[in-house]
This record gives C-alpha cells, structure tokens and sequence, in this order.
C-alpha cells in the first residue's frame, strides 16, 4: 500500500522565492563539500596518511549512499519546513564542535562529527527538493531551476576555493590549527544565520499524512520501490554501469588533493591549500562550462550518438596526472591548464551518467527509482576511494595515476555496452 499525502499551503507574504531559494541551496552545498573535500585537505594538514584519509573520508559519505532508505519518513513525520530547519541547526553545530575540535588532533571525534554533519546534510537534501516542490507552483519550479542550481554550485565555489585560500593564508600567517578553526567556525556561523533566516523566510507550507498511512504503509512503499527497481529489464547491466563509469573519478577524487599538497620529494607537486583553492576555481569553472555543454549535445545529437565520446571526455583527460606526478611541473599556469583540461572533460562526460540515470529511473516510480541509481552511483564513487590511498602509498603516485588510466578501460567497454542496448 502507497503512502498517500494532501497538501494544506499557508500563505506568508515573507516567502517569495528569492528570499529562501538560494539560500536553500547554499544550505544543501556547504555541508556536502565540508564532508567530500574539506574532510580530506583537513586531514592532510594534520599529517595522516593517504591510506587512513581516502579510507575514512569515503566511509563518511555513506549516508548519500542509503538516504533512500529513510527519505518516506521525512514525507510524513513532522514537515519538511521543519526537517530542513533542524537539520541546518544539527549542521550548525557538528561543524561548530569540528571546528574546535579536528583541528587539535581529535581524529576519532572529528570522523564522528563529519558522520553526523553527513547524515544531516542528506536528510536535509531529502527535505530541501521535497519542500521545493511543495512550496512553488509548477510554474514556479520550472522558473528557479537554474537557480537553485547556481547557488548549489556557488556553494562549491565557496568551499573549495575560497574557503582554501582562507585556510591556506591563515596557517601561514598564524598556524594550521587556527586556520582550519576559524574556517570551520565561519562554516557554522554561515549555516547558523541561513537557519534563523529560514525561520522567519521559508514560508509555512505543511504536509500532513492521511490516517491510511502507517509505519507498514511506508515500509511497504519503500519495498514495492526497491522491488519493482531489481525487476526492470536490464537491471544488472544499470548497475554495472552505474558502479563502473565513474571508476577512475573514484580513485582520482580521493588522492588528487593529497598529490597536489604532498611535497615534492615524495613524489607530489607541494602546492600550499591557497594555491590549491585558486586552482579550484578555475577547475570548476570549466568543470561548469562542460556540463552545460554536454546538456546541448546531448540534446541535440541524443544520449546513444554521445555517450561514448562523453565517456572517453570523462576518462581519458586523466592522463594529465600521469604527465605532472611525472613532470613534477613547478609553473602554476601549466598546473592550472591539466587541472581545468580535465576538469571539462569532466563535466562534459558527468553529463552523460544523469542522463542514462535519468533514462533507466522512467516509469511508475520514476522519482523513487532516480534515487535509488543515485544511491548506486555514490557506492560506486565510496567503494574504490575506500582503497585508493592505500594503493597510492604503497605504489607510488605514478604508478597510482597510471593505474587509474588503465581503470578507464573497464568504463569505456561498459559505456559501449549500453549505447547498443540504448
């Protein structure tokens, strides 16, 4: 049995959507890249290893993995107003304690606190779509889409460049452990203001289950969805393709900072985490700048005419990292043009994983099954970062790189067996 909901909105002359649409998002991207990329530059600074940082910051990513799990209860257990709200709160202070707290050497705690600021952020995320589609009009939606999506994407900017190049002038100017304090602590606060924003800007649209819907019900729901998802013709090569097409992205994600930062004597390029932010924005920049083009030719040529050429966008530009762990380059221009080079590559090939997502999600549960692809395409992000840093130590960064080269191999060849079957 479904789980059915009714809708009751409450007018709120404070809630147009420019007052909370952006910062919704901001809201939804902070906390993401605290977890993904901060996590791992924050570690590095304070000396671990690259086999203890890519082992547990994937692990901390979990809850993206399995958030659809709990995401029917957020429908129906208090409102979403209210879940995103509190989940800002919890953020607020689990980056809060990070802050006073990682940077002084509490490993076990800090990795505790990134598991608790996840598991908010993905509830949040859960909340944060749910009540956009609540609370605007069709119309409405359609008109902030791309906002939504700039802001989040802003929010990326912000973390993993400006919040670098804050953290790098301050350790050198003051220490790393204040440094990385008050960058966390500027983190909390930001989140800290955005809820008591919300408070007052988010206008008060509820959603209230209809008495049919139960704790059964919704274990029910959640079965037929995940049932009906292993029952769909092609499901095994889905899956593979969603667990194998990001492979070298998933070895490269967790080790690419680390290699940058490392000095050169072990092999890296010694980059300070200012450098690395200025870098960062030129990356996504251009990493931006391929995903809009990838979404033109994909609509023009269709997904089965471009899905090999994005794939071969996607893997093949790593190579520049086999070129610099080799070269050891000591211009920032050259770092900059094999960083940017693959980060369009990059954007362009991303495109073509949501969009066969999207493909294969279609039908009854079109929004239930979506999330479920998503859900497999961050195993298949966590489950090769859990080893990357251990093969990365033992093998030497130029082995590591050329080792992710060769994982392309496995991406393309399961690239070209979907476009046939497309």
């Amino acid at each position: 049995m479904s789980t059915r909901t009714r809708v009751n909105r409450i007018n709120n002359v404070s809630g147009t959507p420019w007052l909370w649409v952006p910062t919704l998002y901001i809201a939804e991207g902070i906390p993401y890249f605290i977890v993904t990329v901060l996590s791992i530059a924050l570690f590095k600074d304070l000396g671990e290893s690259n086999t203890r940082i890519a082992l547990f910051t994937s692990l901390i990513t979990f809850p993206w993995v399995i958030k659809p799990l709990w995401s029917p209860f957020v429908d129906v257990i208090r409102t979403k107003r209210w879940w995103v709200i509190w989940m800002q709160v919890m953020m607020c202070v689990s980056v809060g304690l990070l802050a006073w707290l990682a940077p002084k050497g509490y490993f076990t705690i800090a990795l505790v606190l990134f598991t608790i600021t996840a598991f908010a952020s993905a509830t949040h995320d859960i909340a944060a779509d749910g009540y956009y589609m609540l609370a605007l009009t069709d119309k409405q939606q359609s008109a902030f889409v791309g906002i939504r999506s700039t802001f989040y994407k802003l929010a990326n900017i912000f973390c993993q460049s400006v919040l670098l190049v804050l953290v790098g002038v301050l350790s050198r100017k003051t220490s790393v452990t204040f440094g990385w304090t008050f960058t966390l602590l500027l983190c909390s606060a930001i989140l800290a203001l955005i809820a008591l924003w919300h408070v007052w800007a988010m206008p008060k649209s509820e959603v209230t289950a209809v008495p049919n819907s139960s704790s059964c019900g919704i274990w029910n729901s959640i079965g037929e969805a995940w049932a009906t998802f292993f029952q769909k013709k092609g499901i095994i090569l889905a899956l593979c393709f969603m667990l194998l097409y990001r492979l070298p992205e998933a070895l490269l994600l967790k080790m690419e900072l680390p290699f940058l930062h490392d000095s050169m004597e072990v092999g890296g390029l010694g980059l300070t985490q200012d450098m690395i932010g200025l870098l960062n924005f030129i990356a996504i920049g251009l990493m931006l700048l391929g995903g809009i083009a990838g979404g033109l030719v994909a609509s023009k040529y269709g997904l089965k005419k471009v899905m090999l050429w994005m794939c071969l966008m996607l893997t093949l530009p790593c190579i520049v990292y086999c070129y610099m762990s080799i070269v050891q380059p000591v211009e920032f221009w050259k770092i900059a043009a094999c960083i940017g080079f693959e980060q369009l590559g990059y954007g362009l090939g991303y495109t073509a994983c949501m969009l066969y997502m999207i493909y294969f999600a279609d039908g009854q549960y079109k929004t239930a099954h979506f999330s479920i692809c998503t859900a497999f395409m961050f195993l298949g992000l966590m489950l090769p970062g859990l080893v990357a840093g251990w093969i990365a130590d033992h093998i030497g960064y130029i082995n590591f790189f050329w080792m992710v080269m060769f994982c392309c191999i496995p991406s393309i060849l399961i690239t070209l067996i979907v476009q046939r079957k497309l």
